[in-house]
């Protein structure tokens, strides 16, 4: 009972802190004086880390007093899966959640310290203070993380196994969490803004910084979460329109349309509506994303964890919605701009467009993730809405969004001089159609790849000239290392980092090649060119597992896919084997064995002869390109929150 008891203290403690903060926030606002908000914001963060050092202390010494710990760790779960298994279900996972918004909440309140007794910092605080008291009361409520064990169990069910096979469990959810926590930040300034009115301000601008950081850190957990799934699942895919999946994704739209529509606010005093709402928007999606997550009433291979939650999380988004409409309603007039745009292909016309396509496929995702809830609430019968649904869309989509990438960075502000543009485009054009033709004298007809790298090739020249420019303008100041200070720059390399992915996207997809073959132990054969040999058995056996692997060697080197079943869970997860390189990967698993199959643990084939096995091998060329293009992605959001000061484009 002493845990349980400690770790309640500790979370009264935080929440204490969140109510506190907010009472006094809001205090400071009608009487006009400053209020102590970092205080309070380190006293919420004091009792987050101590409940999370007692759930730590609690996984890592297997004390199963806790339900928490009884259900989701064992005696001979490794250490790094201990750790981890704070975030493997609903109530640990809100510890993490509220430790990261914690974080967020005193690096605000620090950088805008000496804006401490302005209305806009104080009504944004009191956004976050309120957030946070929202995430801390479910876990001193409905969702307790350290409910006691009344069992007196010497031996836990040990992690999910799916979250105890690959080491990604441990980068993966924090990021997609730190991604859905600071957004947060543009939606408490964006309810500060309408509140106050002042909605010409920096303060847009401002936002943006901490939207980059969100969108960094939400774009590397989506790529490395379909890296994972990629090792792990054994399908030999990195993204199926799961529900989970969809859930990540729509707030990295909405945003995405933010950080690009906040540009043209700052340039020509444009899209304050539009920013508004995309920031409300995108903390909106936030909580119905995590609601999908975590009540259980989607089905997913990513859900890890139901709960009575669903009605809370839902109201606190419907709530987040209305606040958020009814306040843009009453700043109506306020938020009017004088100007307009002047022309449909000027750069301010492109992130119309941009805007449109953005929140438009955002749409189609929301309605293709609920529709099955929707259906089955009207009809009692289940449905699915597959893959075919998204990319009827999606690949248009990218298209599109590929060729304003080329146009965009290189079109003049106000105005479309055809001339000028074709000036500053005209390197990338030829050099895209001399990309196009050397891939058609290669012997590539595939229309969606020729397309593709035709377009990213005309998108990165515009990148590559646009950093090209910062950088002259840097060394004729003599400053050259002022030029990653630059805004174009951070976002520059986030469009190169995003041709790279489309690249390994397209291609890898376009060109994979799937077999099932089946070996005997020293039989060799030949898929896509890739020469695969069966080399036999190999048991493997401990405490955390029990897994039959397979010694394959595909064109001299070594895998060993299997199936492996992990103790406590008692569950058989077939595990893959990648062989990777920059060209191509060659994906091998374990698919079944013949004859009796006694010790494998794998799917029986009882027609086939016994020490045979069936292997699926899947060979995909420049998948690799697509990770390579996430860390570029993550590398310039990096840069872009970095960045110390505004300094103009050169154009």
């Amino acid at each position: 009972m002493t845990l349980t008891w400690l770790g309640r203290a500790f979370l009264y403690v935080a929440f204490a802190g969140a109510v506190g903060g907010m009472l006094t926030q809001v205090r400071a606002v009608f009487t006009k004086k400053k209020a102590p908000a970092l205080l309070f914001a380190l006293w919420s963060l004091l009792g987050v880390l101590g409940a999370v050092g007692v759930m730590q202390f609690a996984l890592i010494t297997h004390n199963f007093s806790l339900a928490y710990v009884s259900a989701n760790n064992a005696t001979f779960t490794p250490l790094l899966y201990s750790i981890t298994g704070m975030w493997s279900a609903l109530e640990g996972s809100l510890l993490l959640w509220s430790l990261l918004l914690a974080l967020v909440t005193i690096g605000v309140l620090w950088y805008y310290r000496s804006d401490a007794s302005d209305a806009v910092v104080q009504w944004a605080s009191v956004v976050l203070f309120s957030v946070a008291a929202f995430f801390l009361g479910l876990m001193m409520f409905p969702a307790d993380p350290f409910l006691h064990n009344p069992a007196h169990v010497l031996q836990g069910a040990g992690p999910n196994a799916l979250l105890q096979d690959n080491p990604l469990v441990a980068v993966h959810p924090p990021l997609l969490y730190l991604g859905f926590v600071g957004f947060t930040v543009p939606f408490a300034f964006a309810i500060a803004m309408l509140i106050t009115g002042r909605v010409h301000d920096r303060w847009p601008l401002e936002q943006r910084r901490w939207t980059v950081l969100s969108w960094g850190a939400l774009s590397l957990g989506i790529i490395l979460g379909a890296w994972w799934s990629y090792q792990v699942l054994g399908w030999g895919g990195f993204w199926g329109w799961d529900p989970v999946e969809n859930a990540a994704l729509l707030p990295w739209l909405t945003a995405t349309a933010y950080i690009h529509s906040v540009i043209v606010q700052d340039r020509r005093g444009l899209f304050r509506v539009w920013n508004l709402s995309l920031a409300i928007a995108t903390f909106s999606l936030t909580v119905l994303g995590t609601f999908f997550t975590r009540s259980g009433v989607l089905e997913s291979v990513h859900s890890f964890s139901s709960s009575t939650l669903g009605p809370l999380l839902i109201g606190l988004f419907f709530f987040s919605v209305a606040v958020g409409v009814g306040l843009l309603a009453w700043r109506g007039d306020a938020l009017r701009s004088p100007v307009g745009v002047d022309h449909p292909l000027s750069r301010e016309g492109l992130f119309v467009a941009n805007n449109v396509l953005f929140v438009g496929f955002a749409i189609v995702v929301l309605l293709g993730t609920v529709f099955p809830l929707l259906y089955e609430a009207v009809n009692g019968n289940q449905v699915t809405v597959g893959t075919p649904y998204f990319a009827t869309i999606a690949a248009p989509l990218s298209v599109l969004l590929l060729l304003m990438m080329a146009l965009a960075p290189l079109v003049s502000w106000r105005s479309a001089d055809a001339g000028v543009l074709w000036n500053r485009l005209r390197v990338s054009a030829w050099a895209a159609l001399l990309v196009a033709g050397i891939l058609v004298a290669l012997g590539v007809r595939h229309p969606a790849v020729l397309i593709a790298c035709f377009l990213a090739a005309l998108a990165a020249g515009a990148a590559l000239r646009t950093l090209r420019g910062v950088i002259v303008s840097a060394r004729r100041r003599g400053h050259l290392a002022s030029a990653f200070r630059a805004p174009s720059t951070g976002g520059m390399i986030v469009h190169l980092g995003i041709v790279i992915l489309a690249i390994g996207i397209v291609v890898s997809t376009s060109y994979t090649k799937r077999d099932e073959i089946t070996l005997a132990t020293g039989q060799s054969t030949v898929v896509d060119s890739q020469f695969v040999t069966f080399a036999g058995f190999h048991q493997v056996k401990d405490s955390l597992e029990e897994a039959t692997q397979l010694k394959v060697v595909v064109d001299g080197h070594s895998l060993r896919p299997a199936v492996t079943t992990f103790n406590g869970r008692d569950t058989t997860v077939g595990t893959p084997a990648i062989d990777s390189n920059l060209l191509r990967d060659v994906y091998v698993t374990f698919d079944a064995v013949g004859g009796n199959g006694e010790t494998s643990g794998a799917q029986v084939q009882s027609n086939l002869p016994a020490g045979s096995v069936v292997l699926g091998v899947t060979v995909e060329p420049l998948l690799s390109w697509l990770w390579i293009g996430g860390l570029v992605v993550g590398l310039g959001s990096g840069i872009s929150f970095l960045r110390r000061r505004y300094v103009e484009d050169p154009q």
